[in-house]
């Protein structure tokens, strides 16, 4: 029986080339009982660590390369390495040619093989190799005779691209060469190969083209002319013969393409699958030879993934003799200011066990790194705070990179690091989002490009760009494609079922149709391209391409692996998680804040051991000052939990969801643990855990506290009291799971984290069950009931669905505390930090602005006297300081001082905010910072005209006309209209002030002052939304309160008010749409009024019946019954109607500004155009063949405040969460 390996295979990595999944290819040569797999990529090897797990996972032997495409005449050729040292050159040739271009481009020349191929098996692809073509990313990057990359000419390292920058060595452009005509391959190419130190083999397919026994004759002549042998390949691009239909489509995604116009460039026919060794036998009986010869290529490709043993760069610290001597002793001096007191026993037992297992398995420099970026980011200020499982370590929070105190948590190390685990330690740090790219480029520096690298992440098909690119492929139109797409909520992996079509109206049995909509279903999840990780870096000691390919970013400044934190975990690599988070932006704003507008410091003092960073002299490193610190803000404030028990918690880190605000009131937080459990019982591990239910049924008294013991000779009787008492014996946390297996079930620490790990793969790998019976029966060993362990296993099994470490909680925790107390106490700066640090959290920039009116603070508009650019907080003309606001209500002297709602009654000794907030120009739509901070800086005393401020800051009139259209010439005397009018009237001709020669003559003004018809109110809502997104004259939905009243839709606040089970209708903006995973299809929706928010529940069943509705409408009505239980109110729907079309009435019968047809033929004469307009010309046609059509277009769209057909796109959409 004749054996076989495939050694041209494409995977799906090979992005819009393969059809086939890397997993699929090793499961189907396993069953076809092929004797191994070669994977081989175009020029990448990002596909190659699934399918080495998947054929670990199969038993089948995998060889792993990439298929080289070359820029020049070169052939492709199949690259497998022999031995590790060989697949550090073929990883360094892929960085080099993907360095000299963009992103997912990648440029390489023979001269670049030859200059190293020691130690490669090269198959040389001879015919029916893939030519440039003009849409290639190479086609624009040939190198010039004599440049790098060809024969005899060195090739230096490239630098990295910056955004605008040409693809290639900075050097004179020559347009590609012309393509040279050969019918085979060059003569030379085997024998030059060779002399690099590769073995060469000639590749020979069979691709039923008619012209197969021919070639193959061919090619064995020039084989045996050359002495190459000849080697069957199947140069496959999926797993089986039914992915064909797939593999045409993607072809046209690529190709950007039709099927109807694809002709040639899809495949002839389906051959392109794996076949078994007695088929390619069959097929190469002329040849029996190449069949053969894969078996003896085989032989020598030995090189395995598993040979990647990775090295951590050795953080050798000035002054001591090892990394772990240094990493003690930062640890103890961080432990001495931790401890001013003296450092507590419990702290110290668990210092030196952690020191004992970090030195064990070496992961001191590991520990040294993070440590040294951390220690960047606050010499400069920069907020930052580890979480995670690293919070767990004493260490961690000696050194200054968490927060979590170990004298306080139960903390345990082994769920951070595992001896019997040995894999390196996972910390996450998160920065300042807007200032983490300064300590991104701080790695890059210490650390080099040729050691440091973003993880990968991988890019796939979502069930709307599914249905988009195959929607496109298909020839369907975009208003088809539209409506379709619109049956999807957001990112989901949903495809388009045959029902969503049918409810759209189209017909889901039409041929095309249904095509489309199966192969839209079988593209989801396919790999679409790499990005970059949001911050996993990886460190190595020595070069990094010499473990993996570095391709250049998308982003500025910025180099990628071409391996996913899937592969890298998979490989045990260590990657350090360098994380942005925006509320770290916003407390270190709120807290500047504070400090220059109340006083108020919140700075501790500076770590005395601060080493200069990598590459500054001590001399020049930065002065260390005092630097923000959360912890100085007071601790356990009753009254920030008062507000939080109230689910008043807009804005504040991690509780602002709806599920949070609805558990807030049930749990009243009245310490900081509370917080703690709060942010981690929302979460789908205690949901699906049935943990939830029984701990707030204990909290509030309505279940006994128990806690089953032991029998009397196998422990004492509260030890799962030491375990579960803070948490009223419900498990909440990974680490109580693992401290219940050890002290209940005799785990060790080691099996506890297996069982931890088991927990959360258990639907892949099928681990669980062991350890189910191993816990139960340690259990039920112990003396513990059968029934309570087998509840404990079911509490426990939960986590599988994502839950939380203890410690990671108490890391999130600290922030909830930070931003509710400035939430609580400062409202106005709270308010202005979290909209200078948008985009972030559940809700936009209106609904944070109607919560600090509600918390009684003045909000100002944008002004061009008295605005900069960020959001600010602004002295009030009267209000005595420190003087609590009044509740609404209460008889006040200053009638102008804004009133507290009514639900915040109890708030008013509590807010100490004296100050209003003015918005910045960051809230203008399209307004360039540059922009508005040059009017802040010429501002002086101000501006007495827009004249005046457009010579005094040479703006163009584009941007004058941003400022007019977001109503921000108001102390001017100006309203939105009249400043348009005088915006416009600035591109006058001849004007005085154009021409210096005339601008100290007195002559009479040209325009003369008009009067405009002010706009009616609904306009300017309309408009501010259209400008800013929000606005502070009304709210859209009080224009329609008649049309509601007539529905007998009750205003929002009354909702409260009301009996619960009684039927009501509500209506409002959409603020919000969750579908949480553990919900069972269940959505939860807020809407907006003047009045307040409701909170909706839409059932899956009621979803499907109004799903257009759900994920489409910016006004809803919602019918259905009335939930209230202990303050938290919701509407549980039955029906629902899209109310969009009444926004309409804010713009009916509107005029505006320049809305008239340009009739006068002097001042704007219309060229005569030489052809006639077709009658069916596009809309893009008529505005490139009619410049006066697109000037008129464009105007009015850019002008008019509020067409009553677009009134309902203004408003916002909604943002929709999972």
């Amino acid at each position: 029986m004749p054996a076989y390996a495939e050694l041209a295979v494409t995977t799906n990595f090979s992005f819009l080339r393969g059809a086939s999944h890397p997993e699929e290819l090793v499961r189907q040569a396993k069953a076809l009982g092929l004797a191994a797999l070669g994977v081989a990529d175009r020029n990448s090897v990002a596909g190659v660590v699934r399918a080495h797990e998947a054929a670990k996972e199969h038993g089948a032997r995998l060889a792993v390369g990439t298929r080289l495409v070359f820029a020049d005449d070169t052939p492709d050729i199949l690259a497998y390495p022999r031995d590790r040292a060989a697949w550090a050159r073929l990883t360094r040739l892929l960085t080099l040619g993907k360095r000299r271009t963009r992103k997912g481009a990648c440029i390489l020349h023979r001269g670049d093989l030859l200059a190293d191929a020691e130690g490669f098996n090269l198959i040389v692809l001879a015919d029916g190799r893939e030519r440039l073509s003009a849409r290639s990313p190479c086609a624009s990057a040939w190198a010039t005779p004599g440049a790098p990359g060809t024969p005899g000419v060195p090739t230096p390292e490239p630098p990295v691209l910056r955004k605008g920058a040409p693809a290639g060595p900075a050097r004179p452009r020559t347009p590609p060469p012309p393509a040279r005509k050969t019918t085979g391959t060059d003569p030379a190419l085997p024998s030059s190969l060779r002399e690099a130190g590769a073995r060469v083999w000639l590749g020979a397919r069979m691709l039923h083209r008619g012209d197969d026994a021919r070639r193959l004759a061919r090619l064995a002549a020039f084989g045996a002319r050359t002495r190459t042998p000849l080697i069957a390949v199947g140069d496959v691009l999926y797993h089986v013969p039914e992915r064909r239909p797939l593999h045409d489509v993607i072809t046209c995604i690529r190709t950007h393409t039709t099927l109807d116009a694809a002709g040639r460039r899809l495949e002839a026919n389906a051959e392109r699958h794996l076949k078994t060794a007695d088929e390619m036998a069959r097929l190469f009986r002329a040849a029996p030879e190449a069949v053969t010869q894969t078996l003896v290529f085989l032989e020598s490709c030995r090189f395995s993934l598993d040979e990647l043993a990775y090295d951590y760069p050795d953080e050798v610290r000035e002054g001591f003799p090892t990394p772990q001597a240094a990493l003690v002793a930062y640890a103890e001096e961080g432990a001495a200011r931790r401890y001013p007191g003296g450092v507590p026993a419990k702290v110290r037992h668990v210092l030196d066990h952690e020191y004992r297992l970090i030195d064990a398995l070496g992961y001191a420099p590991y520990f040294l790194t993070v440590h040294d970026i951390v220690r960047y980011a606050r010499a400069r200020g920069i907020l930052c705070q580890g979480r995670g499982s690293a919070a767990n370590s004493a260490v961690c929070y000696c050194l200054g990179i968490t927060e979590v105190d170990p004298a306080r948590a139960d903390l345990l190390f082994e769920r951070f690091v595992s001896a019997e685990r040995r894999e390196p330690p996972d910390i996450d740090v998160d920065f300042e989002h807007e200032r983490r790219e300064d300590v991104i480029q701080y790695i890059y520096r210490r650390y080099g490009r040729e050691r440091a690298g973003l993880a990968a992440t991988v890019i796939r098909y979502r069930g709307r760009s599914a249905m988009r690119d195959v929607g496109k492929a298909f020839g369907l139109s975009e208003d088809v494609i539209g409506v379709l797409t619109g049956t999807l909520w957001g990112f989901s992996r949903e495809a388009v079922s045959d029902e969503h079509a049918r409810r759209t109206g189209l017909d889901p049995s039409d041929v095309r149709l249904a095509r489309t909509l199966a192969l839209a279903r079988e593209l989801v999840g396919f790999p679409r391209h790499l990005s970059q990780h949001v911050g996993g870096f990886v460190i190595t000691r020595g070069r990094l391409d010499a473990l993996v390919p570095i391709e250049n970013a998308a982003m500025e400044d910025r180099t990628v692996i071409e391996w996913d934190k899937d592969d890298l975990d998979t490989l045990h690599i260590l990657k350090i998680d360098v994380l942005a988070l925006g509320m770290l932006t916003c407390l270190r704003r709120a807290l500047d804040c504070l400090q220059r507008h109340y006083g108020e410091s919140f700075r501790g003092e500076a770590p005395t051991f601060l080493p200069p960073a990598c590459g500054e002299r001590v001399n020049e490193a930065p002065s260390r000052p005092a630097r923000l610190d959360l912890s100085c803000i007071p601790a356990e404030d009753e009254a920030v939990y008062r507000m939080l028990s109230r689910a008043d918690s807009v804005g504040v880190f991690q509780v602002e969801s709806r599920a949070q605000m609805t558990m807030l009131p049930r749990l009243r937080p009245k310490t900081f643990y509370d917080l703690v459990i709060e942010v981690a019982i929302v979460r789908p591990g205690p949901i699906q855990g049935d943990m939830v239910h029984p701990y707030l049924r204990r909290r509030q008294g309505l279940e006994p506290v128990r806690f089953p013991s032991p029998a009397p000779e196998h422990g004492p009787a509260d030890e799962l009291a030491q375990v579960l008492g803070k948490t009223l014996g419900v498990p909440l946390f990974q680490e109580q799971a693992m401290r219940i297996a050890i002290v209940a079930a005799g785990f060790t620490p080691s099996e506890a984290d297996r069982l931890r790990r088991a927990m959360a793969t258990f639907r892949r790998v099928g681990t669980i069950g062991y350890f189910r019976g191993k816990l139960i029966d340690g259990m039920t060993a112990r003396g513990y009931p059968r029934d309570f362990a087998e509840r404990c296993f079911g509490q426990i099994e939960g986590f599988g669905e994502y839950g939380f470490p203890e410690s990671h909680a108490a890391s999130f925790a600290l922030l909830v505390y930070a931003s509710a107390w400035i939430k609580c106490h400062y409202p106005d700066v709270f308010a202005a930090a979290l909209l200078n640090s948008q985009p972030m959290g559940f809700y936009a920039p209106a609904q944070i602005v109607r919560d600090a009116r509600d918390h009684g603070i003045e909000v100002r508009p944008i002004d061009v006297n008295f605005s900069g650019w960020d959001n600010a907080p602004e002295p009030p003309s009267s209000a005595a300081p420190g003087r609590p606001l009044p509740a609404r209500g209460e008889s006040d002297t200053a009638k102008e001082r804004p009133r507290l709602h009514p639900r915040h009654r109890d708030m008013a000794g509590d807010i100490r905010a004296t100050h209003a907030v003015r918005l910045g120009f960051r809230q203008i739509a399209g307004l360039r910072e540059e922009d508005g901070r040059k009017i802040s800086d010429v501002r002086g005393d101000g501006f007495d005209s827009i004249r005046d401020l457009w010579l005094r800051t040479a703006l163009s009139p584009a941007v004058l006309e941003r400022l007019a259209q977001a109503d921000a010439f108001r102390s001017l005397g100006l309203d939105r209209r009249r400043a348009l009018w005088a915006v416009r009237a600035l591109r006058r001709s001849g004007d005085k002030d154009d021409l210096p020669l005339f601008a100290r003559v007195a002559t009479p003004e040209q325009e003369p002052d008009v009067a405009l018809p002010p706009m009616r109110l609904g306009e300017q809502v309309v408009a501010d939304y259209r400008h800013l997104h929000l606005s502070l004259k009304a709210h859209p939905v009080s224009f329609l309160r008649g049309d509601l009243a007539r529905r007998r839709i009750v205003p929002n606040e009354r909702l409260a008010a009301l009996p619960s089970g009684r039927r009501v209708s509500a209506a409002g903006l959409v603020l919000v749409r969750q579908r949480p995973g553990t919900a069972k299809g269940v959505i939860f929706t807020t809407l907006e009024d003047e009045t307040g928010v409701a909170n909706v529940i839409v059932w899956p069943q009621v979803f499907e019946l109004y799903r257009p509705i759900v994920i489409g409408a910016r006004l809803i009505g919602v019918c259905g019954r009335l939930q209230n239980e202990q303050g938290v109110v919701h509407v549980v729907a039955d029906r629902l109607e899209d109310l969009t079309p009444l926004l309409r009435r804010l713009a009916e019968d509107t005029g505006c500004v320049d809305n008239l047809a340009r009739c006068d033929e002097f001042k704007r004469p219309i060229p005569e155009h030489r052809q006639p307009l077709r009658a069916d010309a596009s809309l893009a046609a008529r505005s490139r063949e009619a410049p006066d059509f697109r000037d008129d277009l464009g105007s009015n769209l850019a002008d008019d405040p509020a067409p009553a057909g677009k009134v309902g796109r203004t408003m916002p959409k909604g943002r929709n969460f999972r």
